[in-house]
């Protein structure tokens, strides 16, 4: 099981990081949500859950719960510039189906 991150979304990571002044990560999770059932939750982690993974990717600490892991194993974050619009994009494997806004996946 693995999550991965590019060059770029590892950069973002740490640039907000050490402007925040600390904590242990980036938390990558799911919730509920969302016109195709599941959202992507993408939160700062100042204290580690038992059932945490942790995955260290260019320096960054990528924190997932292991509910999330099931739908994420294999997921890779990305941080993308399109015109005047930037975020952090999933390219997840695990994903069959996604909403027209991008907001929200199916497993």
């Amino acid at each position: 099981m693995a999550i991965t991150m590019t060059d770029a979304a590892a950069s973002r990571v740490s640039d907000f990081l050490q402007k925040r002044g600390g904590g242990i990560g980036l938390r990558l999770g799911i919730k509920t949500s969302g016109c195709s059932g599941l959202a992507y939750v993408l939160e700062f982690v100042d204290e580690l859950a038992d059932d945490d993974q942790v995955f260290e990717i260019q320096g960054v600490r990528v924190v997932v719960d292991a509910k999330s892991m099931i739908y994420l194993d294999g997921t890779e974050l990305d941080f993308v510039k399109e015109g005047l619009n930037e975020g952090f994009k999933f390219n997840n494997p695990n994903a069959t189906d996604e909403c027209g806004c991008g907001e929200s996946f199916h497993v």
